[in-house]
């Protein structure tokens, strides 16, 4: 049986703020059209503002395309991430 022939591995994530400044502008645009209030939104913010305005899934994703890269790196199969 032959081996499955890959071109790429796509990692995909929602990601989120990067800043303080990108907070608002982020989550006025994930709950475009739905019926959350102001108040609510600002609430959520809050959680990110906490944290540096930063979600902290944008590192995580990071340090996983950094160790799968290792990983394919040492054990193949090459291919970009």
């Amino acid at each position: 049986m032959d081996s499955p022939s890959y071109d790429a591995l796509l990692i995909v994530s929602f990601g989120g703020p990067e800043r303080p400044e990108d907070v608002i502008p982020f989550l006025e645009n994930v709950l475009r059209g739905k019926p959350v209030p102001r108040e609510r939104m600002l609430a959520v913010a809050e959680h990110y503002y906490e944290l540096g305005g930063v979600s902290p899934i944008n590192a995580q994703n990071r340090a996983l395309i950094a160790a799968v890269e290792r990983e394919l790196a040492e054990h193949g199969p090459r291919l970009p991430i």
